[in-house]
């Protein structure tokens, strides 16, 4: 069995407002149905997700362990 391309960058946090994920630029349909699409559908959608992540307004930062820890204790 062959491996299944994925542009997936495990950065998975959907924009609210494109409905695109920040990491990757695929939609939350697309993302579900990925193994199930055919080799063609996946090559046509990952030509499209360099001009969608550039509709994406902002990256997520990602939080680190200790202003995790600070947030829960209430300190920031």
């Amino acid at each position: 069995m062959s491996a299944i391309e994925s542009p997936c960058i495990l950065v998975c946090s959907i924009d609210m407002k494109t409905g695109f994920c920040f990491g990757c630029g695929r939609t939350r349909d697309e993302i579900s149905g990925w193994l199930t699409m055919t080799p063609e559908t996946r090559r046509a959608v990952m030509a499209e997700l360099p001009a969608r992540l550039e509709t994406v307004e902002r990256r997520p930062r990602r939080e680190t362990r200790r202003t995790r820890m600070a947030r829960e204790r209430g300190v920031l």
